[in-house]
């Protein structure tokens, strides 16, 4: 029996989320029926949070403990092979027995991506939010500052579970602007359900001109919900990346006939 660490990638807008739900295709279920399939066991499948429906992740991080003979490399390729083409496994190694993908991580980082547009664009609708108001970015950058350092963010999630705090610590936030695209990507030791989305929509609803600059700043003094703006669109949000103390998945990812791509380090 050993303890194997996963890094997923997905496609969230075909899924009702990461967690397992009875009567609805959930990111966890699939990857444990793919090992089940692969392995023939059923596996539990621990992950470092949950997204919700339509949430996608480029690196996801999930653990499960399992006897199999199969190296490594040779259980990536089987659990991939067993997947749809929305989920893939990009990397897995064996860890150590006590590593839990959840309780072992020490923060997390987000990206919020927003189309801007005037019409809305035909592809790629389900992977971003579409804005079509000019935003006014001094506006949103100003307000986002405020959102640095260790606050209360109990006005700035959805009710759901009941968190043991709402206190939360914001390491960075940064903003990415190209000609039709604005993005921010932000990162915490920790988020509180649907964090991120109130976030994005409330700097939103700062760059269209319904909400003032000092927003962000009043409702994490009040933590009122109701004077922050509403929860952006899912389909904008990706989980970037999951931290823990110790180094994970590290080096290029070397195949049978070397290095995929050019630029891995």
């Amino acid at each position: 029996m050993r303890n194997v660490r996963l890094e997923v990638s997905y496609d969230g807008s075909g899924f009702h989320g990461w967690q397992r739900q009875d009567g609805f295709v959930s990111v966890q279920e699939t990857l444990e029926d793919a090992a089940a399939s692969l392995l023939g066991e059923r596996v539990t499948l621990h992950g470092s949070g949950r997204t919700d429906t339509g949430v996608h992740a480029l690196r996801q991080v999930a653990n499960f403990h399992v006897q199999t003979r199969l190296d490594d490399d040779r259980l990536r390729h089987g659990l991939n092979a067993h997947l749809p083409g929305s989920v893939v496994v990009r990397r897995l190694e064996t860890c150590a027995d006590d590593f839990h993908a959840r309780f072992s991580a020490t923060g997390k980082r987000y990206l919020y991506v927003a189309v801007t547009t005037r019409f809305k664009p035909p592809v790629g609708e389900r992977f971003a939010a579409w804005e079509r108001s000019a935003l006014d970015l001094a506006a949103m950058r100003s307000a986002a500052r405020d959102l640095l350092g260790t606050h209360d963010f109990r006005g700035l999630c959805s009710t759901g579970a009941e968190p043991k705090t709402t206190v939360r610590t914001v390491r960075d936030l940064r903003w990415i602007a190209r000609r039709e695209r604005l993005a921010f990507v932000i990162e915490a030791d920790g988020f509180l359900y649907n964090m991120v989305r109130a976030i994005a929509g409330t700097l939103l609803d700062i760059g269209r001109g319904r909400l003032a600059p000092d927003t962000v700043r009043r409702v994490l003094e009040s933590g009122d919900r109701g004077a922050a703006g509403p929860t952006a669109p899912p389909g904008g949000l990706y989980l970037l990346r999951v931290r823990y103390a110790e180094p994970c998945f590290r080096g290029p990812d070397r195949g049978p006939r070397g290095t995929p791509g050019a630029f891995q380090l």
